[in-house]
């Protein structure tokens, strides 16, 4: 058995006769017929029956179309991988996100990027989850970078990083000067906190609801500099990722405190249309995602 003869016998059981697979493949009938008889020879079986004018594929001619189908998709996806290795990427590729992720982590992965692919131009768009799903199911973006979960049939998530959770304030609240703050430290204090909806927002809920605690929301936005400035001025405190503080935090403008025997997490991952074969593109956003995440500040060295 051979390459030639697997794709005959897929030309006869798609075309539907021998005369037609060998207009196809440039082959004479008598051609074709040949080679059918010598596969069928050689696995001591029909793979096609002759009825009344007409070709029927057996169930070993059926085995034999499936794995044809494996080895030229197959072939196909190496021969496309090793030509795009030789090639420059370029293009466009169209990277969709939450607020934090476009301010805080496509800005070094796309300068990382840019490093190795120069032609290549990248656009970005800040977005809700249900409208990142959307939009990449309708094909108006490439890849998405996003808070999990995401269940939907038609994408493909990926995990990629953990970030941590916490408590940020003013550093002129009464709470940054505590060792140590409990959750029953938290009931009476307002907070300014991510929209309703949000994964991030569903996570700090959870905890709400564990420890019984009733917060009260004088502010709610997708926007986590909005939510900084107004920690800022007191107007409530928080909780957000580490990465969207962690330079304020340096420069003394915000304290941040980890709750006393909890820990917050939360996973953003990649998600992108199902598909058999990615584009080079996305492939190398990925991979620089990879290189790059050590780098990113989503924990700190130490919290209260």
């Amino acid at each position: 058995m051979d390459l030639r003869q697997l794709e005959i016998l897929r030309a006869v059981a798609e075309t539907g006769s021998f005369t037609a697979a060998g207009h196809h493949l440039h082959l004479s009938q008598s051609a074709v017929s040949r080679q059918i008889l010598v596969l069928e020879e050689e696995l001591d079986e029909q793979v096609f029956l002759r009825v009344g004018g007409k070709i029927r594929i057996t169930p070993a001619g059926s085995a034999l179309l499936a794995l044809s189908r494996r080895v030229f998709e197959d072939i196909e996806a190496t021969r496309a991988s090793i030509s795009d290795a030789r090639q420059t990427l370029g293009g466009t590729i169209r990277l969709v996100g939450g607020m934090t992720v476009c301010l805080y982590v496509f800005p070094p992965l796309i300068k990382e990027f840019r490093k190795h692919h120069p032609n290549v131009e990248v656009k970005v768009t800040p977005t809700s989850t249900p409208r990142l799903v959307r939009q990449l199911k309708t094909g108006a973006a490439d890849l998405g970078l996003v808070t999990l979960p995401v269940d939907d049939p038609a994408l493909v998530v990926e995990p990629v990083l953990q970030e941590e959770l916490l408590l940020v304030m003013s550093p002129q609240h009464p709470l940054a000067h505590k060792k140590h703050i409990v959750p029953r430290d938290l009931a009476r204090q307002p907070f300014v906190l991510f929209e309703a909806g949000s994964n991030s927002r569903r996570t700090i809920e959870e905890f709400f609801t564990r420890q019984q605690i009733a917060p009260k929301v004088v502010t709610e936005t997708e926007n986590v500099e909005i939510i900084k400035a107004m920690v800022r001025v007191r107007l409530g405190i928080s909780i957000i990722p580490y990465q969207a503080m962690a330079r304020e935090v340096s420069a003394g403008q915000l304290s941040c405190a980890r709750i006393a025997g909890h820990s917050l997490q939360r996973e953003t991952g990649w998600a992108h249309l199902r598909a058999g074969r990615l584009p080079r593109v996305v492939v190398e956003m990925k991979r620089m995602l990879d290189m790059i995440a050590p780098r990113l500040k989503l924990l700190p060295e130490s919290a209260g």
